[in-house]
């Protein structure tokens, strides 16, 4: 009996730790912050908070939302660490936005209520009037923020940009004086003053300068005979790779005089060396006299094409471009040493000095260039005409249009995502995601919001404070970003009351941090109370089990117990990976949605063997779309129009015997009546004026018909984009009459009726029988005559046959002997005639 009853308790007793085994590896699935064993690696995933005191028994990794109150009730909020992703603005680096008002004229200033270093959604002031010098002047608010964030955390940066009235333009001219160029040389001479005036319409600090360039100064790019290194041409200088010949001034008349002054001069081939001249006039900004606080043009002009990084090599020349700076007396020293800048190069110190480059070209090369414009931040193009007449007019387009568009980028590193989102000038509630808004004026108020979210923390510690900018581009205006990470704990430093390097802990083998032993190498436990080379005792195997029992699997199978720690197996491909406390957890073992795990990245990921689904995605492989706002119909508002279930985003129909619904909101049904039959006779009575519901006696004429419908001239046709339904039914004169019906965004009843009915055409009976007999009668006639003139014709040709044959006999009736006349003639021999 009492055996019995011991192997029953037993029995019992297993089966309740198997069933607490069970749960607690559900636990472990749902909650990934239990297998983070180091506080490190539990704040850098997201929501889960640590325990760092001493005496604390319990799982230190954990989820507030989750277990908070369990937690907290055994571990004093005071040793919990759960930083949170935070910003802050210094009102010194807030500044207002220079004369930021909106087109509607009501100042920002005016309407704003937040304090400087409270700085979020809108609220930003107007500022006064833009300074003289733009160094006073601001175009982006604030100047300066501090973030910390924690890893996989996004935090929304709301900053604001308007360009500022008056704001100072910086206009160097880089020209290509070859032979070909003579025209566009004597015709900029000319224009520089007007060029000058028209730049200083837009702003009345603007300054110039002019620059030109020819090639290197060796085979194949320019012939090296003596004489020719001296005068290539008739008339010709003798040939440079790049010279400045003006910094940046306000003198246009010295801007006159300097392009007058300069020769033109002549090479080989027909590309032209305008990379080097670009590199040289971007980078050497004291020598060209480049301001920090103004926009930078580059205008480059040329009518030929460009040689690139490698063609030097057929000149000898190996070395790379570095992208330096190398001029001496306004020249550029290195055009026979270093090869030509790559577009990459150009590209790169072009958005570094945030210069925009307006490439003014001839219409032969101008579809060449736009290529190039697109491999370069903030450049454009444009027809050059023959002899640069058009110049004028084509930096002033060119500005206007790179004025009206402010497109945000960063310097952010990898680790760091920002994703940016605008209204651009629409309404407040259209935001995109967007970081370029076009058709901007001087004053309008661009507001973005970028989402800045910490990838991953780098290796390197010294890397977990970064600086970067956030900036228009080709403006030398930004906003600093000074982003700490929140990588790991500070009691795991020297210094923290959690912090113990004393020989007396961990049993002399490691140090404690943050409540718990980092163990020195070679050993590990709880207490560092193992070695890598011991034995494992029975009572060490019950912690590599989540039931803490002595029966179980070890590290649930798939790792190694080595002195009551799990040592969970590495898979081959790196990118599969088992952890866990007791190696519960993997990251491949997901729900996969068409050959993706819990359908790939963008959805969700593989947390502990189930997948974590982003916040708009659900289902067991995260394949859904939460939203059901694809599914709710345009005419009722109804998901699926009431006849379906809304389904990872689309409809799923109902389908029976008598109704089977279809259309992408289970709007179309085919076996079903409609409301067709409801309008008919309503809609008969209202524009065709008959049917049973019109009485011409009462008033309305149609009774309670309150359809009023849209009467159109025409055949009207049922819009499936707008989900109309056609009807059509015949009268009492069989006559078709159409009309369609919808609903608008407001789900109000819309009807469309054909005007005129479709009635079949009356037949006259009598005139039918009447002609059919008077057809008849004609054709008889018909017949008749035809008879009549036939055989008239043939009696006529019958007779004159008849005549001809007779005309031809050949007897004649005097030559007859047989025949004799009934007359005798006699002779009076007396008579005499008298």
């Amino acid at each position: 009996m009492l055996t019995h009853r011991t192997i029953a308790l037993f029995l019992c007793a297993s089966t309740f730790a198997l069933c607490q085994g069970q749960r607690a590896e559900q636990l472990l699935a749902q909650n990934p912050c239990s297998s983070k064993v180091t506080c490190s690696d539990c704040i850098r995933t997201p929501s889960c908070a640590w325990c760092f005191a001493a005496d604390f028994n319990g799982p230190r990794c954990f989820n507030p939302a989750m277990e908070g109150q369990d937690v907290v009730g055994k571990c004093d909020e005071a040793y919990i660490f759960n930083p949170d992703s935070r910003r802050s603005i210094d009102p010194l680096y807030n500044r207002e936005l220079s004369r930021a008002k909106s087109r509607m004229g009501i100042s920002y200033e005016e309407s704003s209520s937040s304090s400087a270093g409270s700085y979020g959604a809108g609220a930003y002031g107007g500022g006064g009037g833009a300074a003289g010098a733009g160094d006073n002047l601001v175009q982006i608010k604030p100047q300066k923020v501090q973030m910390k964030l924690r890893m996989n955390e996004m935090h929304k940066l709301t900053f604001a940009y308007s360009q500022a009235q008056d704001y100072p333009v910086d206009l160097y001219y880089l020209m290509d004086l070859s032979r070909s160029m003579q025209n566009d040389k004597e015709k900029l001479s000319t224009l520089g003053t007007l060029l000058s005036s028209t730049m200083k319409n837009i702003t009345s600090n603007f300054r110039i300068g002019f620059g030109s360039f020819v090639d290197k100064l060796v085979m194949p790019y320019v012939s090296t005979v003596p004489k020719n290194l001296i005068s290539p041409c008739e008339g010709c200088a003798a040939p440079y790779g790049f010279r400045n010949q003006m910094s940046l001034s306000m003198d246009t008349d010295f801007f006159n005089e300097a392009v007058a002054r300069a020769d033109v001069s002549g090479n080989l081939d027909a590309p032209e060396g305008g990379f080097d001249a670009i590199m040289q006039a971007v980078v050497c900004r004291s020598e060209i006299g480049w301001r920090d606080k103004a926009r930078r043009l580059l205008v480059f002009s040329t009518d030929a094409g460009f040689h690139y990084a490698g063609d030097g090599k057929l000149g000898g020349i190996v070395q790379p471009n570095d992208g330096e700076c190398h001029m001496q007396d306004n020249s550029y020293t290195h055009s026979t040493i270093q090869d030509y800048p790559s577009i990459s190069q150009i590209n790169l110190k072009v958005k570094k000095n945030a210069i925009n480059v307006i490439f003014a070209v001839t219409a032969e090369q101008i579809s060449v260039y736009e290529q190039l414009s697109k491999h370069i931040e903030g450049s454009s193009s444009g027809i050059l005409s023959n002899d640069s007449g058009n110049v004028v007019d084509l930096v002033r387009d060119q500005y206007n249009k790179i004025t009206s568009t402010v497109e945000m980028k960063d310097t952010a590193s990898d680790a760091v995502q920002i994703v940016y989102y605008s209204s651009c000038l629409g309404p407040k509630d259209s935001i995109m995601q967007t970081n370029k808004c076009d058709g901007l004026k001087v004053g309008d108020v661009v507001e973005f919001t970028a989402e800045i979210t910490l990838k991953e923390c780098p290796k390197d510690p010294r890397q977990w404070k970064q600086i970067f900018e956030i900036s228009p581009v080709g403006v030398s205006e930004n906003m600093t970003v000074e982003l700490e990470m929140i990588c790991d704990c500070p009691c795991e430093h020297p210094g923290h009351h959690a912090y113990n390097d004393s020989p007396l802990v961990c049993n002399g083998q490691g140090i404690s941090a943050c409540g718990v032993c980092v163990c020195n190498p070679g050993r590990f436990g709880k207490a560092c109370e193992c070695s890598a080379h011991g034995g494992v005792s029975i009572e060490q195997e019950r912690g590599c089990r989540p039931t803490n029992a002595s029966s179980g699997p070890l590290c649930s199978n798939r790792g190694t117990c080595i002195c009551g720690v799990c040592e969970c197996h590495k898979m081959e491909d790196l990118s599969k990976v088992i952890s866990g406390p007791f190696c519960e957890c993997d990251n491949f073992t997901c729900d996969m949605n068409k050959g993706l795990l819990c359908s790939g990245p963008d959805h969700g990921e593989c947390v502990c063997g189930k997948c974590s689904c982003r916040p708009e995605y659900t289902g067991p492989a995260c394949q859904c779309l939460k939203d059901t706002t694809p599914c709710r119909s345009p005419e009722n508002g109804e998901i699926c129009s009431g006849n379906g279930k809304c389904v990872c985003g689309q409809c799923v129909c109902n389908v029976d015997d008598e109704r089977h619904y279809s259309g992408k909101f289970c709007e179309k049904c085919p076996t079903c009546p409609g409301r067709c039959q409801e309008f008919k006779d309503c809609v008969l009575c209202e524009v065709h004026a008959r049917g049973p519901m019109f009485n011409p006696d009462a008033t309305p004429h149609c009774g309670n018909c309150t359809l009023f419908p849209t009467v159109e001239e025409g055949k009207i046709e049922a819009n499936e984009s707008r989900n109309e339904h056609l009807c059509s039914f015949y009268d009492d004169e069989d006559c078709l009459y159409v009309f369609v019906y919808s609903y608008n965004e407001t789900q109000h009843l819309v009807v469309r009726a054909q005007k005129e009915r479709e009635c079949p055409r009356k037949v006259f009976i009598l005139g039918i029988v009447l002609g059919v007999i008077a057809a008849i009668v004609l054709v008889g006639l018909a017949l008749l005559m035809l008879w009549k003139m036939v055989t008239t014709i043939h009696d006529r040709r019958e007779f004159a046959r008849f005549e001809k044959e007779r005309m031809m006999a050949k007897w004649d009736t005097g030559e007859n002997p047989i025949y004799k006349q009934a007359t005798s003639t006699f002779k009076n021999p007396t008579y005499a005639g008298k």
